[in-house]
């Protein structure tokens, strides 16, 4: 396995916070390389029964871990101002060189809306978090040069102002995105793309509108990341795989758009209803591991750089000696 990194996705919706980051680096030693944890302040559904501060547990991580790690994704437009989102990267990159990213998203209401803010549409919350990118750019930029800068847009303001703590390098800022827009938006905009399983021939459109619009903003999008988050069940058996996917990640099987969804307790009465047939497509349940490394293998031969996998049940220890094993040492890039 070459080129392609396959790295591990600390879900701090489901495990407090010392246990993600010892199952991160427990991963680690198990041949995964690099960490992905979202920033959510609820968990999707009550059985998750976590939600804790993701940046502080990106630091441990980068004390525990030696690879790549970032926020997969954060929200730099409702909770957060994006001047602090920046600040918050900008730190944990001078903390661990060369191994931060940030990962950014246009939001989802179950995080966003805590705060009693408007919440908008798709098109504004998308327009909110370009502009978010311009701000933490311009900030990364003027930092390093060691000026000031200062922002008056559509959404936000920024009085001038510099990252007093800034390293030599900016980190890299990727987009999470499912649609073919803000795909190329982010191609032209951002240093990579982030996104979740999808038929293959959408993510091949994805990579094409992502990569015509980095021409267009004078980039060459073979050096642009291109990131995937898999989600999967693996277990001793296929029905405790099923059963774990029903309780732990109901949400992974809902056939519709989610974000304006407001409380764990609304997806929970909504995952009363789903069945097992329900996750046919969306996410690989199966107790064979070659099942799964086939699975994993066709992203990787689409041109994904990095992929990080989230084993969607309680069982992790279990999960990462059987994939660092049988799974990873056989993929080909």
């Amino acid at each position: 396995m070459a080129n392609v990194q396959i790295g591990y996705a600390a879900m701090l919706e489901q495990f407090a916070p010392a246990e993600a980051v010892a199952l991160a680096a427990y991963a680690e030693e198990h041949g995964f390389n690099g960490i992905m944890a979202a920033d959510h302040f609820q968990p999707w559904v009550p059985a998750q029964g976590e939600s804790s501060f993701v940046w502080s547990v990106l630091a441990a991580v980068g004390e525990r871990t030696s690879g790549d790690f970032g926020p997969g994704v954060t929200t730099p437009t409702f909770r957060w101002h994006p001047a602090m989102v920046a600040q918050a990267s900008a730190t944990l990159a001078s903390m661990y060189p060369g191994r931060h990213w940030l990962g950014l998203g246009a939001g989802e209401a179950l995080n966003e809306h805590i705060v009693g803010a408007y919440w908008p549409e798709a098109a504004e919350r998308i327009n909110r978090m370009f502009e978010a990118v311009e701000i933490i750019s311009k900030l990364f930029t003027a930092s390093i040069a060691g000026r000031d800068v200062k922002h008056s847009g559509q959404y936000y303001k920024l009085e001038s102002t510099r990252l007093w703590t800034m390293p030599a390098v900016a980190p890299e800022i990727l987009i999470a995105t499912a649609g073919p827009v803000t795909a190329k938006r982010a191609g032209r905009h951002a240093d990579g793309l982030i996104t979740v399983e999808a038929p293959i021939e959408k993510l091949s459109m994805l990579f094409n509108k992502f990569e015509a619009g980095a021409r267009e903003g004078g980039k060459n999008p073979s050096t642009m990341p291109k990131v995937l988050r898999l989600h999967l069940s693996w277990a001793e058996t296929d029905e405790l795989a099923m059963a774990n996917a029903l309780r732990e990640w109901p949400n992974g099987a809902m056939r519709f758009p989610k974000s304006d969804i407001r409380s764990p307790f609304e997806f929970e009465q909504i995952a009363k209803h789903l069945r097992a047939e329900d996750f046919d497509g969306r996410m690989v349940i199966s107790s064979d591991p070659d099942v799964h490394r086939a699975h994993i293998q066709q992203f990787v031969d689409l041109g994904f750089d990095k992929i990080y996998l989230h084993n969607v049940g309680r069982n992790q220890r279990e999960w990462i000696d059987v994939f660092g094993r049988d799974v990873l040492p056989k993929l080909r890039s």
